[in-house]
């Protein structure tokens, strides 16, 4: 089917538009699209009119059995000029249920027509409007559905953000823990090294040098550590700030700077008048009757310290004091015990026939003074005693102990006897007066009209023969056990030639033993060096030949236990 229509007014325009509109529902057209259409269709009418001319309107309608047909509308200009000007409009609906009125609408020509069309129009438009309602009904309700699903996103993003913040502030106090665990691990471990360097020496000197070095510049800028010589009240020299004085009085730490610190345990004072602007921290060094000095610490690079750091100094300090308390106290004792020894090593007799030397040289490592001795005596016969001991144990102790054997040998030495039963008497003697001490030693017997020598050993290291020619022996005859243990025993003794020329050498163990050695690459070298001496230096300076014989012998060593050596010598004139 197909219609034309031609015009040139707005009333060929409005009856054109009211038989598309009306054939178009005829043939069945959505009235949702015949609307859309008839609208466009009048826009474009309306154009055309403005333009003026002819228009002619083509109606086509296209069937199709086996499926809906379509209608095509084309508007086009009848003057081909203006044809070419304005290309034809064209659309096209799909007739979804065609009508059986369709064949013959024609456009209306009365006015009742016209009014009828424009119900027809309103019917439209009104069905029109309700699709629209529904839409709108459809729109607020997903509108509705979209602002519950934001307020859901807002309350779920609420939620994760809350969660969110919560991870952050949980992450943020493991951190912390970590952090704070970390600190009091580092400062537990400073801790511990520190004491270990603190208490390693017994040099109060070395330990107060040690002081700064550990806490510069990790836990200060500047150490400085006043030691009292005498009564803490006495007045300080000037460089010594007043918060330390205080801190020497009153036995508690000090903090002076312009802003309290807070420190545990910690008094506030006013800034040192030295420096002003610098905080000083002032901890007692104390022990138990009254403070050995003052610790007075700058903060490191002009920070303040925290709690923590502030309880771990004043902890430093604590053991810093009973270090150097402690080393204090060893040298006192070291002293007097090696006042002590000395004052019991005699002089040396002068016997014709027989020169003698002796050294003794204290340990410079540890306490280990007191144990070693030497002695030289004559016998009511004319006989010359020369001992050698060790006394287990150190210290005052043992200067005390090695005094009383000292004693007691020469007590039973003016009985006569030879040395096997000195020693064995001195066994006696010792296992009863000290059962939970001991001692090794060495007696060497000479008589003017003797040309041996008579010696025994108690658990001691064997006598070093040189003799004329300038071979060294080893007078390794098994020794008995050592003095003063729980056995009884009968020490026996030894002879041996000492023509002329000859020398002999006693000595403790701390002249050849070395802990990575043993004794007996020890005892090989004193040999050596005994061998090595020339018999012109043995026979007119046996002092000097002592010398010699320990320079060597001591080079690597380190000096942790006392050192005795006692040089016999046979001289070549002897009848």
């Amino acid at each position: 089917m197909k219609r034309t229509w031609e015009i040139a007014t707005v009333t060929d325009a409005a009856r054109a538009r009211i038989a598309t509109a009306r054939l178009a529902a005829a043939h069945g057209v959505a009235a949702l699209d015949r609307t859309r259409l008839t609208t466009a269709l009048s826009t474009q009418l309306r154009q055309c009119l403005t333009k003026g001319g002819t228009w002619r309107l083509t109606l086509d309608v296209v069937t199709d059995e086996a499926a809906p047909g379509t209608l095509h509308l084309s508007l086009a200009a009848c003057d081909p000029a203006e044809s070419a000007a304005h290309p034809p409009w064209r659309a096209s609906v799909v007739c979804s249920e065609p009508s059986a009125a369709a064949d013959g609408s024609a456009p209306p020509e009365a006015t009742a027509e016209l009014a009828e069309s424009l119900l027809g129009a309103d019917e439209d438009t009104a069905l029109v409007l309700e699709k629209l309602t529904d839409q709108e009904e459809l729109v607020a309700f997903h509108r509705e559905e979209l602002h519950q699903t934001n307020q859901g996103v807002v309350a779920l993003h609420a939620e994760l953000d809350a969660a969110g913040r919560a991870q952050r502030e949980a992450f943020a106090a493991e951190r912390k823990a970590r952090t704070e665990a970390e600190s009091a691990r580092r400062r537990l471990t400073f801790l511990a090294n520190a004491s270990a360097v603190l208490t390693s020496s017994l040099n109060h000197d070395e330990i107060v040098r040690r002081l700064p070095e550990l806490l510069v510049p990790e836990y200060a800028r500047s150490v400085d550590v006043w030691l009292f010589d005498g009564d803490a009240e006495q007045a300080p020299p000037s460089p010594h700030p007043a918060a330390a004085v205080v801190a020497a009085r009153t036995g508690r730490p000090q903090y002076a700077a312009r802003h309290p610190g807070g420190l545990p345990g910690v008094d506030d004072q006013p800034p040192s008048k030295l420096n002003p602007e610098l905080p000083l921290l002032c901890i007692p060094l104390p022990t138990r009757r009254a403070p050995l000095g003052v610790l007075t610490l700058t903060p490191p690079a002009g920070d303040r310290w925290n709690s923590d750091d502030a309880v771990m100094l004043i902890e430093i300090a604590r053991r810093a004091s009973i270090a150097i308390d402690n080393a204090r106290r060893f040298e006192h004792n070291r002293d007097i015990a090696e006042t002590l020894q000395r004052a019991l090593l005699t002089d040396l007799p002068a016997t014709p026939g027989l020169r003698l030397a002796a050294r003794y040289l204290p340990a410079t490592h540890g306490l280990n003074i007191g144990g070693d001795w030497y002695d030289a005596f004559r016998q009511p016969d004319g006989g010359l005693i020369a001992v050698i001991g060790d006394v287990t144990g150190h210290g005052l102790h043992a200067a005390v102990m090695m005094s009383q054997l000292r004693t007691a040998l020469r007590a039973y030495a003016v009985d006569g006897g030879s040395p096997g039963t000195l020693l064995t008497r001195l066994h006696t003697f010792l296992h009863h007066l000290q059962p939970d001490l001991y001692a090794t030693a060495v007696i060497a017997r000479f008589h003017p009209d003797e040309s041996t020598m008579t010696w025994a050993a108690a658990g001691h290291p064997p006598p070093v023969l040189r003799t004329p020619d300038g071979q060294v022996h080893t007078l390794d005859a098994k020794p008995s056990a050592m003095l003063g243990i729980p056995l009884s025993q009968q020490i026996h003794d030894h002879t041996m030639e000492m023509p002329p020329g000859s020398t002999l050498a006693l000595y403790t163990d701390g002249l050849v033993e070395r802990r990575a050695l043993g004794i007996d690459p020890g005892i090989e070298r004193l040999g050596q060096a005994l061998g090595s001496l020339g018999p012109q230096r043995l026979e007119t300076d046996l002092d000097g030949s002592a010398d010699r014989i320990l320079d060597p012998m001591l080079s690597d060593s380190e000096r942790d236990d006392d050192v005795c050596l006692l040089l016999c010598h046979i001289s070549a004139d002897r009848a």
